[in-house]
């Protein structure tokens, strides 16, 4: 459990508690049923991240909504993205090992995260990993309901492949950029999750 969620949980189940009380029924399990929710949406379950050294793993939980190419300071990259609901896990993860040699917050729009225009045009939070494997960028893309992004790490920090980075709150995007030349083991439709699911498959290269 994110300790957010104790915030967001534990005062919606004691009013829920206080309603029963005083016998006020219907809006008692209204809370409680606001209370679960709010608790199941912090959740975070340890993962078992892949062993192969060559993995590129899910940032995010979710289902692939988008696979494009496009151009990315001169260079064709591949961008993946990922549709989180507000059902899904919502915490990121780092999906090589490497270094971050990036963060650029921008404040932006809240279109529908489930749609293209999202990527470019509604409020993110990227950061670049560079490692072995070589370079990849990760949009934190808030949607029509998410307003926040949390990032908790910081530039020059190391990062494992798999490890937590942050989290996007109440239905989100996610979207992987990457040089074209992985190997990808996903396609539109797919659901992945954080850590564990394997995206595609890079060569390693000296940093």
């Amino acid at each position: 459990m994110v300790k957010d969620g104790y915030w967001y949980g534990l005062p919606l189940l004691v009013a829920a508690a206080l309603l029963f009380a005083l016998h006020l029924f219907v809006l008692a399990v209204l809370f409680l049923l606001i209370s679960i929710f709010a608790l199941n949406f912090f959740r975070d379950p340890e993962r078992r991240v892949p062993a192969d050294p060559r993995a590129i793993v899910s940032p995010a939980d979710g289902k692939v909504v988008q696979i494009i190419e496009e151009e990315l300071e001169g260079k064709t990259v591949k961008r993946l993205s990922i549709f989180m609901s507000p059902l899904n896990v919502h915490v990121n993860r780092s999906p090589i090992p490497g270094v971050i040699k990036k963060v650029i917050y921008r404040p932006g729009s809240f279109h529908i995260a489930s749609k293209s225009a999202a990527s470019v045009e509604n409020e993110q939070n990227a950061f670049t990993v560079e490692g072995e494997l070589g370079r990849v960028v990760v949009k934190q893309i808030a949607g029509a309901v998410a307003r926040r992004i949390v990032f908790w790490k910081r530039l020059g920090d190391r990062l494992a492949r798999g490890e937590r980075v942050g989290m996007i709150k109440f239905g989100s995007r996610v979207d992987l950029i990457i040089e074209t030349g992985a190997e990808w083991n996903v396609k539109v439709g797919d659901r992945v999750q954080a850590g564990s699911s394997i995206l595609g498959f890079a060569t390693p290269q000296s940093e």
